[in-house]
């Protein structure tokens, strides 16, 4: 079993920067691709950006590259989001998972773990 939390949320001005935090627990993450999925409110939950087990390959979706960057610590057992240029369509709750899966990483049925969220609200 893997657990997850994440932190990092707030309320921030467009424009403005944020860092969410994965905190892992339970057994080390370096054998779990993550993903950041988001879901705002009436809206299905949607990829948002995965970092490979060792760190060395991301991706993200169109809406948020350039602006939002994902890395992970696995001595740490924590993965992070840095996200700038904040924009109020990137209001929702922020999710990170845990895939045991190489393929499909944008795909949230590839998902083993997942955490609780973390409210992120961008106003205009």
């Amino acid at each position: 079993q893997v657990q997850l939390v994440e932190s990092g949320g707030g309320l921030v001005q467009a424009g403005g920067s944020l860092r969410l935090s994965c905190q892992a627990s339970g057994r080390t993450i370096s054998g779990y691709a993550i993903g950041w999925f988001r879901q705002a409110p009436g809206k299905e939950r949607e990829f948002v950006a995965a970092i490979n087990r060792s760190g060395g390959s991301t991706g993200s979706a169109d809406a948020v590259k350039g602006r939002f960057t994902i890395s992970r610590d696995n001595a740490k057992n924590t993965v992070s989001l840095q996200m700038n240029s904040l924009k109020p369509e990137d209001t929702a709750v922020y999710y990170c998972a845990a895939s045991r899966s190489t393929v499909g990483v944008t795909q949230l049925r590839n998902y083993d773990y997942w955490g609780q969220g973390t409210q992120v609200t961008v106003s205009s």
